[in-house]
């Protein structure tokens, strides 16, 4: 390990300057950040590193509604040109938001002011394409073929975002605009679903309960090959696995969930909820599990009702708090058991 001290004496030896010793410094305590005082075998989780960065937070939200009351007025004093009024207050929005995010996330490497400003950038991507190619009166009347575009481009510039930023953060925000898409385009060539359960039910009509599972899917290959390039979670990498397991996870299940629940097949819905948890234990992941799990509370406290549902909550609870407490005893057991074609080298190692 190489401390301060070492750095000190690399810049007295000529080794290395004090600007690449900073450097190395900053990237060793961002690497570092909320895995110093883990338990081993723990999965990293950070929101913030300090109060400072909250107060800065609170900034940036008291910034962006004093901005948003300002094009308001604005908005309502030019109203006959809106696409104009598009790209000149959305490019001063984005303009100032990548300054902010320059100082803040790639000099000051803060996690709290990061994920508001992506966030930030999203909403301000979103509105601007919406208000400079969507059409209102087309959207008034139930026809939303206007909109796949707009957030089409809004998603592809948040992917330049994250190119440049690299906040972990902004990849949950991607993965959901890639949804939000797919979803207007279905609505758009197979009509609008006549209620929100059409979304999820693979026994209701149209595409979009396979479209949320096919994404789903899709959304987890691709967390699996961040988290597979980092087993031992030390780099950014591990990050975006993180938030996009928070994504996946209610995507893959959401489908399966309504449609068990729709069905009244509550044990069916908890020998899936088994599985889920296998995989998230033998990945090592509990934000793909607790998403999982907290998906389906929501679903089972607002859509249904019920002794059976209430039933499935208990024993879920139940299995969260044996598995909270023996994850690391369990995992141990399930990676002896698995094939020898699994690549264990690139999953998190055991500490058992």
């Amino acid at each position: 390990m190489i401390g301060r001290d070492d750095l000190k004496a690399a810049v007295g030896a000529g080794i290395v300057t004090e600007a690449q010793a900073a450097s190395l410094a900053g990237l060793a305590d961002s690497r570092r950040g909320a895995r110093s005082d883990l338990a081993i075998g723990d999965e990293p989780f950070e929101l913030f590193k300090g109060f400072n960065e909250i107060f800065i937070v609170v900034g940036l939200l008291i910034l962006s509604f004093g901005w948003a009351s300002f094009v308001g007025i604005a908005y309502a004093s030019q109203i006959s040109n809106p696409q104009q009024f598009a790209l000149l207050y959305g490019g001063a929005g984005t303009a100032a938001l990548w300054l902010l995010s320059e100082y803040f996330v790639r000099r000051r490497r803060m996690v709290a002011p990061a994920i508001a400003l992506s966030i930030l950038f999203a909403i301000n991507a979103a509105l601007a394409m919406t208000a400079y190619f969507a059409q209102p009166f087309m959207v008034a009347q139930a026809d939303y073929s206007s909109l796949p575009w707009p957030f089409a481009v809004g998603t592809f510039t948040l992917v330049i975002y994250w190119f440049r930023f690299r906040v972990p953060f902004a990849m949950a925000m991607i993965a959901v605009g890639c949804f939000i898409v797919a979803i207007l385009m279905a609505a758009t060539s197979q009509g609008t679903p006549q209620s929100p359960s059409d979304l999820f039910l693979l026994s209701a009509g149209g595409p979009f309960a396979w479209i949320t599972l096919l994404l789903g899917l899709a959304v987890f290959a691709v967390v699996m090959m961040f988290d597979m390039s980092d087993p031992h979670r030390v780099t950014r990498r591990a990050a975006n696995g993180f938030w996009l397991h928070v994504v996946a996870a209610p995507a893959l299940v959401n489908t399966i969930a309504l449609t068990l629940l729709d069905r009244d097949a509550n044990w069916a819905l908890f020998g899936v909820m088994m599985v889920f948890a296998v995989v998230a234990i033998i990945i090592d992941r509990r934000s793909f599990l607790i998403a999982a799990i907290g998906y389906i509370l929501a679903l089972a406290s607002t859509v249904f009702d019920g002794d059976s549902a209430a039933m499935t909550v208990l024993l879920l609870g139940v299995i969260l708090l044996l598995l909270g407490a023996f994850w690391e005893k369990i995992r141990a057991r399930l990676l002896r058991l698995l094939p020898r074609f699994v690549p264990l080298h690139r999953l998190p190692p055991s500490n058992i």
